[in-house]
């Protein structure tokens, strides 16, 4: 029984600050508690910083409860779900507190996403209402009659509050100023009930199969906040909470940036949201600029921000939505002198199930060194790590599927309450990890990425790691394919993009040799092939899958002819 031992409580340490075990009993509020205590106690506090223009937090709350007072006039009720369909703006942040304070739950969706992967969500979510810039209108009334949407809510393209360019608008459509300016400053009086209504309708990236509904209650949401920087910094809340800035560098639509900012809000902080997370070169510009308190992203913008020039910072890194390669890390490192911290968690779990502790306390001057890693299972988290194929716990040190059960745990995947959950409440995330005995874990792989050799196992992120090592790779993603030369097995391939002063001096054959002194020989990349970029999932994923598929499709077409 050892993880129900719980070994990371002995970790749970900020330095010298021991940090609660337990947040228990959790407050029954909804999740928009947050920016209304904020307004109270940090009105005038910059809520939102985007391209320049600022909200602060009496401001939002103000814009949120007119906004919120028109949809409700508009007929969105309690048990509702309305689409945004935005890229990072002001307009995204009003309409996620908005739509929440009339009960119903938001489905936020990528501007990315393809015509019939926004049907998809739209469809199946039964979204009645739909928040969109008026530069996706034709695709928003290409899917409308496919669904049971009744609105489009228009946003301008020439930015926050300016009139949009179109003057006449079809039957159901509308301006987003229109429904701001018919609301009132009272909102709708909902009564929500925080353990069974939603919060959000998310859906999951679709990087393993087609995208499923995701239902966030509010006390999901809101006991996840609790759980994640209010517990972990709560030695030193009073040196930043209602004063520092947290940089938004992901999309606004994913859990995670869903999340960044909420969290923002609950401690009365500045977020400074970019307007298109692919950028490198505006990121690093803020990053210059504003020094913010926290600067959030994922691995594969830290890979090309490696690359900028950074000055010494006494900022905080948090990585999050994929394995961060050390070898980033370290090189982001170098340049600002702090570490990159990483988080884990999943749409199913509110976003956040474990934090890197001690990458935190290292960057406080807490601790000497830092443990690599996404870190320990927050407070009141229930965590094993189990053998996929018996269900078994594995012993400490050794790779298993991360397990998880906790307040932040999804009501299910919609519509059907409790499904994708075990009948005592249990998730499998599907992620292969390894914790040690202060319970701290790193992710070994994805159940589906394990490429199987003749029965030996090949963890496709230790290929990674490896790939990464060498200074020529910018980025990497190893796969398993099917092997030619043996039924039933499957041999590893990579695919690489290299860093462009290393573009016709570095080939294939020189990767391989360099593996080749790192890994097991079954382990080795039998194929490496040199792209100008590699595909990208909607979240800034590596997109895997995609490469897989079409090197698959390429050898069948191949020994077909």
């Amino acid at each position: 029984m050892i993880y129900s031992e719980k070994p990371w409580l002995k970790s749970y340490k900020l330095g010298p600050y021991k940090l609660k075990e337990s947040l228990k009993p959790y407050p029954k509020e909804p999740v928009f508690k947050a920016l209304e205590d904020a307004a109270k106690n940090y009105p005038g506090q910059t809520a939102v910083l985007f391209e320049g223009k600022e909200i602060k937090y009496r401001q939002l709350k103000a814009l949120v409860d007119r906004l919120a007072s028109g949809l409700a006039k508009l007929g969105v009720e309690k048990g509702d779900r309305v689409c945004l369909f935005l890229p990072n703006c002001i307009e995204f942040i009003l309409g996620d507190w908005a739509v929440m304070k009339t009960g119903a739950a938001v489905v936020p969706t990528s501007i990315l996403r393809t015509d019939e992967g926004l049907q998809h969500e739209v469809g199946s979510s039964n979204s009645r209402v739909i928040i969109c810039s008026e530069t996706q209108l034709e695709r928003v009334l290409g899917i409308r009659n496919q669904t049971e949407l009744e609105h489009i809510l228009l946003t301008s393209q020439n930015g926050y509050g300016e009139p949009l360019r179109q003057a006449s608008l079809p039957e159901g459509v509308h301006a987003l100023t229109d429904i701001l300016e018919q609301g009132e400053d009272t909102p709708p009086q909902v009564e929500i009930d925080p353990e069974h209504d939603l919060c959000e309708l998310g859906f999951t990236g679709g990087a393993t199969g087609v995208p499923k509904g995701v239902m966030i209650t509010h006390a999901n949401r809101y006991n996840c906040i609790r759980q994640g920087l209010p517990w972990l910094m709560e030695p030193m809340l009073r040196g930043f909470a209602g004063k520092a800035s947290v940089l938004v560098a992901v999309p606004l639509f994913h859990t995670y940036g869903h999340y960044v900012y909420q969290s923002a809000a609950y401690l009365g902080m500045r977020a400074i949201v970019l307007p298109d997370p692919r950028d490198t070169t505006l990121m690093a510009r803020t990053i210059q600029e504003f020094r913010p308190f926290l600067i959030t992203g994922v691995p594969t913008q830290f890979m090309r921000i490696a690359q900028e020039p950074l000055p010494r910072l006494n900022s905080m890194f948090l990585s999050g939505s994929a394995p961060l390669p050390v070898e980033v890390s370290r090189a982001v490192q170098q340049k600002t002198g702090v570490p990159i911290s990483e988080g884990y968690g999943l749409t199913e779990t509110s976003t956040v199930a474990s934090m890197n502790v001690s990458a935190f306390s290292k960057i406080t001057g807490f601790m000497q060194k830092e443990k690599p890693g996404i870190g320990i299972p927050t407070p009141d988290t229930e965590c094993k790590l189990v053998d996929p194929d018996t269900g078994e716990e594995v012993p400490l040190g050794e790779p298993g599927e991360i397990v998880l059960r906790g307040p932040q745990v999804m009501k299910g995947y919609w519509p059907k309450v409790g499904s994708g959950l075990t009948e005592t409440g249990w998730l499998h995330t599907g992620d292969i990890a390894v914790m040690d005995e202060d319970g701290y874990m790193q992710l070994v792989d994805r159940i589906k990425d394990m490429v199987n050799i003749s029965g030996m196992k090949v963890y496709t992120t230790t290929v990674d790691e490896v790939l990464f090592a060498h200074p020529a790779i910018l980025m990497a993603a190893a796969f398993g394919v099917p092997d030619p030369d043996v039924p039933g097995s499957e041999r590893v391939m990579a695919v690489i993009q290299l860093k462009e002063e290393y573009k016709g001096k570095v080939f294939e054959a020189e990767i391989i040799q360099f593996c080749k002194s790192k890994l097991a020989p079954y382990a080795i990349p039998k194929t490496i092939e040199l792209r100008e970029e590699l595909p990208l999932t909607v979240t800034e994923k590596v997109f895997k899958k995609v490469l897989r598929d079409e090197v698959i499709e390429k050898t069948q077409a191949q020994s077909e002819k």
